[in-house]
C-alpha cells in the first residue's frame, strides 16, 4: 500500500489496491458475528452497554463473548464477578466464563494484581488487542462483544482494521458535546467501511420511584435527533438505573434486567 494511502480506498487518489488486513482468529475458534460498541468519549456507561448487551443475548440462548479492548481502563471483568488469572496451553489462552457462562478476555486477567496501571504506548496496546482475538481460543460464539476504548484513536484503528467487524453500536447522552462527539465516531466508522447498526443513549432519564415521573437529569434526549441525522436506528434509551449501577459494583450485572436490550438483540439477529 502506498505510503500516501489514507486507508480509505474509495477516497483514495493513490490508486492503490484494496487490503485486506483482518488476521486469522484462533485456529479453535469459530465466531460468527463481531459487535464492536464504541463511544466518542468516555464516561457515557460503553462498558455496561457491553456488558448488558451480552447478558442479553446469553439469555435469549446465544453462546456470547466480550473482548475488552479498553486496555488502560479494563472494567468488564469487574462487571461479572470473574476474579484470577487466564490460564492456557500451547494451543493459545482460554477465556475465563461468567457464572451465566459468557466468555471474557481482558488484561486484567493478564495481570496478577487487577489495579496496577496498564503503561504502555499505542502500538503495544494495540498488539494486546491482536492477541485478544489471535491467541485466545474462543470456542463457538454466536455474537462477540467488543469493549472499545473511547475515541478515534489507535486501538479503534486496530479493531476496525483487524478484526472481522459486523457492525457497531454507538453509546451517547442526552449532552450536546457528546453529540458532536458521536459523530466523530461515526464518521470514522463510515471511513473504515464498517456498518453503524445503531444507537443507544444512557443515562436518558431518571425515574421517579415515587411518581414515576421520567426526569431529564443531562438535559432532553438527543437520540432522535442524531439517529435522525445519522440515518441509523435508536436502538435503547436507558434511564439512570440505581439498581444496575449497584449489580456491576457487586460483580453481578448478570442479575441486572436486560428487557430494554431485547431490541438490540433483535436487530443484531437480522445482521
Amino acid at each position: 500500500m502506498s505510503s500516501s494511502c489514507s486507508g480509505n480506498c474509495s477516497t483514495c487518489s493513490s490508486n492503490c489496491e484494496k487490503k485486506d488486513l483482518h488476521i486469522p482468529a484462533n485456529p479453535m475458534s469459530n465466531v460468527k458475528k463481531v459487535i464492536g460498541v464504541v463511544s466518542g468519549k468516555g464516561g457515557v456507561g460503553k462498558s455496561l452497554v457491553t456488558s448488558l448487551c451480552a447478558v442479553a443475548a446469553k439469555t435469549k440462548g446465544y453462546n456470547t463473548a466480550v473482548l475488552d479492548a479498553d486496555v488502560t481502563g479494563p472494567s468488564i471483568p469487574k462487571a461479572f464477578g470473574i476474579k484470577g488469572m487466564a490460564e492456557g496451553n500451547d494451543s493459545g489462552l482460554f477465556p475465563r466464563e461468567s457464572k451465566l457462562g459468557i466468555k471474557v478476555m481482558s488484561v486484567n486477567l493478564l495481570l496478577d494484581d487487577e489495579e496496577k496501571p496498564v503503561i504502555w504506548r499505542g502500538p503495544v496496546i494495540s498488539g494486546m488487542v491482536q492477541q485478544f482475538w489471535q491467541e485466545v481460543i474462543w470456542g463457538d460464539v454466536d455474537y462477540m462483544f467488543v469493549d472499545m476504548p473511547p475515541g478515534t484513536g489507535d486501538v479503534s484503528l486496530t479493531v476496525f482494521q483487524s478484526l472481522p467487524v459486523d457492525g457497531i453500536i454507538i453509546v451517547t447522552t442526552p449532552q450536546d458535546l457528546v453529540t458532536m462527539i458521536v459523530k466523530k465516531a461515526y464518521n470514522m466508522a463510515k471511513m473504515m467501511n464498517i456498518p453503524i447498526i445503531g444507537v443507544v443513549e444512557n443515562m436518558s432519564y431518571l425515574e421517579c420511584p415515587d411518581c414515576k415521573k421520567k426526569i431529564n437529569i443531562f438535559g432532553e434526549s438527543k437520540a432522535d435527533e442524531i439517529a435522525k441525522q445519522l440515518n441509523v436506528p435508536v436502538l435503547a434509551k436507558l434511564p439512570i438505573n440505581p439498581a444496575t449501577a449497584s449489580l456491576v459494583d457487586k460483580g453481578a450485572v448478570e442479575l441486572a434486567d436486560t428487557d430494554a436490550f431485547l431490541p438490540v438483540i433483535e436487530t443484531l439477529e437480522k445482521i
